[in-house]
């Protein structure tokens, strides 16, 4: 069973937004930390943004900070990644992932500190 669902990629202009989803299959997600990362071509998998359990703590990714903005809804199960001034070089297959430690109130940067990986979602920012 995949865990994580991803979805809301697309092709957009340079400049312009998108909002991932990340949904759950299961029901106790809500009580774990979710990250975001990301993989473009030529480059290793790189972080992007994580959210802790509650949505109390955030953090970004240096390339991202105050243009993305992560979010959740635990009643919807859901984390998102709102992505405004959208960049080429954020082309990139988006990937989610939760948090192996149950509530934990910090985030980790770190892809091995994560589980139950979606199948992630395909970004494309045209010039």
């Amino acid at each position: 069973q995949v865990h994580m669902v991803e979805s809301g990629g697309g092709l957009v202009q340079a400049g312009g937004s998108l909002r991932l989803s990340c949904a759950a299959s299961r029901r106790t997600f809500k009580d774990y930390g979710r990250g975001w990362f990301r993989q473009a071509p030529g480059k290793e998998r790189e972080f992007v943004a994580a959210i802790n359990w509650s949505g109390s703590t955030a953090y970004y990714a240096d390339p991202v900070k105050g243009r993305f903005t992560v979010s959740r809804d635990n009643a919807a199960n859901t984390v998102y990644l709102q992505m405004n001034s959208l960049k080429p070089e954020d082309t990139a297959i988006y990937y989610c992932a939760a948090d192996q430690i149950l509530m934990r109130s910090a985030v980790t940067t770190t892809a091995a500190e994560y589980d139950s990986w979606g199948q992630g979602t395909q970004v494309t920012v045209s010039t």
